[in-house]
């Protein structure tokens, strides 16, 4: 009996207390894992995240740092340079200028997450992989895809170490308590979780953002209380600008982290101030310059047709109009688009995405704990630094916002300030604790409830996530990866395909492909004629089954929707149009047309049934 209360006093309060907290963490980590990834689980959703997975591939298999997906507005930027480069072509030479006969160079990505997902794509087995595998089917069909979920696997590993670091600088600068709760409460958040499996770079930038935090908070302990000397400050200082340029190389809007970096190296440290500052810049700055010179060797341009990134999803380039754009007209730009984006932007944050930030509570505890008074200096600039990041991003990304935050709400790669949730979550919960400890509870237990109680309030969307019905891993409309797959398999690796998703064709499929032209005329035939021919154009549900009078009637003569339109009604293809053979079966959601009928030679060997592009 002696034996058995010494256990449980070691239990409760003694040494063994922390590997129980351990292992249950350890254990809660794993049933939400396997929970959430079979109840839970979709496909990649956003565009973004299929352009970078096949970057990637086309990474790992020795093709360098090119894309099948082809946007209009980079043929434009790489024809123009090397057309300055180069010259003019003479007449009767056919020069691939706009290099679609090749590689096309991708500019849209930074590189540093496809160079992970490269390597990640060399280390898990193909052989599981298999679509056929009973694992990826649910009634026979395809559900998950499997390289959308292996690539959601190393996110998840990426938010196992962001739950790390979080409670390791929790630990460090508030207490064990507060650790604990802020990492149970970043482990049930369920954007976060949607994060993981989203196919975004965004995992990989949190563990690059805490890890700049974690070199700040250092830095400014060295600096205050010297204890390694000057060198080890210079060596934080490089430190911090390494990771910054890293960040940025993982998302180019993220670069802008140097602003408030910069800002808070100059206020919190009081000697050689200049010379951190000017160290952290110079490192930044070498990190991302060889990315930049590359980009302008190519398109003319440092980052590529991100640059335009501000000019997207305005007034003058409504939804995705500049990209797909061949020759973009950038003389009638003026100031007044930039600045009307970025009061809309901001309105939209402030008065929804900040408040909900991390689909939690956690931001109104953040805000009322700005008036707490930290005894730990530490502490205290982390807040402001926090702060100071939190603005930067509001501005950056009500500036680089685009028609992707429209189509995929919340989870998506322009969403800069989830990247600051796990320091709000923290100091959220350091002000909930601080006001518990002013209630005088009758018990011991009550105070547990309390906490208890907060956490499923906290937690209440995962929960409610995990409710029936079982969500269907499949994205469709418009994605269904098996149909994707066949129809491209149709095309012979070097044609290019004309698409109004692009991305997935170029991600499922592995084959180049064009996003749809502004018009059915002189746009697409600009690209048929004198680039390179287009042998296939596969249209989903996303224009199939758009807006009538906005996206077809008043988008002109020659739009799309007219197009399909003179398709469906009169039964017959315009008569100058170059591809008219369409296979049975994708009508009405789904529309197909090439040059011959190539869905008569099964790809690969084997038969193919058109009733196989059916939607799931």
């Amino acid at each position: 009996m002696v034996n058995l209360q010494e256990w449980i006093h070691k239990l409760e309060e003694g040494p063994y207390l922390r590997y129980l907290r351990v292992g249950l963490l350890c254990l809660a980590l794993v049933m939400l894992w396997v929970g959430y990834n079979w109840l839970c689980y979709r496909n990649m959703t956003s565009l973004e995240a299929m352009d970078a997975a096949q970057v990637a591939r086309n990474l790992s298999e020795g093709k360098g740092f090119s894309t099948h997906f082809i946007r209009p507005l980079s043929v434009h930027l790489v024809k123009q340079r090397n057309e300055a480069k180069f010259g003019a072509v003479p007449a009767g030479q056919d020069a691939d200028y706009p290099q679609l006969k090749g590689n096309h160079p991708d500019l849209a990505n930074a590189p540093l997450y496809p160079v992970v997902l490269a390597g990640w794509m060399k280390v898990y087995p193909k052989s599981m992989a298999d679509p056929m595998s009973r694992f990826w089917l649910r009634d026979g069909r395809t559900s998950r895809h499997p390289d959308d979920f292996f690539i959601g696997l190393l996110n998840q590993l990426l938010f196992v170490g962001v739950l790390g670091m979080t409670f390791c600088l929790a630990r460090r600068l508030l207490d064990a308590n507060t650790a604990w709760l802020t990492t149970a409460l970043l482990l049930g958040c369920e954007i976060m979780w949607r994060f993981s499996i989203s196919g975004l770079s965004t995992m990989l930038l949190l563990v690059i953002f805490l890890g700049l935090v974690w070199l700040m908070v250092y830095l400014e302990s060295e600096a205050r209380e010297p204890k390694h000397g000057l060198n080890r400050v210079l060596l934080l200082a490089a430190g911090v600008g390494l990771l910054a340029g890293l960040g940025a190389l993982t998302r180019y809007s993220f670069g802008w982290v140097i602003v408030p970096v910069i800002v808070c190296m100059a206020l919190f440290i009081p000697q050689r101030r200049g010379t951190l500052c000017l160290i952290a810049s110079a490192v930044f700055l070498l990190v991302i310059l060889p990315w930049a010179a590359r980009n302008y060797s190519v398109s003319g341009l440092p980052f590529g047709t991100a640059t335009f990134a501000p000019l997207e999803a305005t007034f003058v380039f409504p939804g995705y109009r500049l990209e797909r754009s061949l020759d973009p007209d950038f003389g009638i730009l003026l100031l007044r688009p930039l600045i009307h984006k970025l009061l809309i932007g901001l309105r939209q944050l402030c008065q929804d995405d900040l408040l909900r930030l991390g689909g939690s509570w956690s931001m109104p505890f953040f805000l009322v704990g700005l008036l707490l008074a930290f005894r730990n200096p530490a502490l205290r600039r982390l807040r402001y630094f926090a702060v100071a990041t939190l603005a930067m991003f509001l501005v950056v990304q009500a500036l680089a916002r685009s028609q992707v935050s429209e189509d995929v709400k919340d989870v998506n790669g322009e969403n800069l300030i989830i990247l600051v949730f796990p320091l709000v979550l923290m100091f959220g919960v350091s002000m909930f604790l601080t006001l518990l400890d002013q209630v005088n509870f009758l018990a011991p237990l009550f105070r547990y409830l309390a906490i208890s109680l907060f956490s499923l309030i906290m937690c209440l969307p995962l929960l409610a996530a995990f409710l029936p019905p079982r969500t269907n891993p499949v994205v469709y409309p418009p994605y269904f990866p098996p149909a994707i797959r066949q129809t491209a398999g149709f095309m012979k690796e070097n044609e290019l395909m004309m698409s109004d998703i692009p991305w997935a064709v170029a991600w499922y499929g592995n084959r180049q492909c064009i996003w749809l032209t502004l018009n059915a005329q002189d746009e697409f035939f600009a690209v048929n004629d004198i680039l390179k021919p287009i042998r296939g154009l596969y249209l989903t549900p996303l224009t199939m089954d758009s807006r009538f009078l906005t996206e077809w009637v008043r988008a002109g003569e020659h739009s799309w929707g007219s197009f399909i339109l003179e398709c469906m009604v009169r039964k017959e293809i315009p008569p100058t149009f170059p591809l008219r053979k369409a296979p049975t079966g994708y009508l009405p959601e789904q529309l197909f047309l090439t040059d011959w009928e190539r869905w008569k030679i099964a790809p690969e060997g084997g038969p193919v049934s058109p009733t196989a592009t059916k939607q799931p």
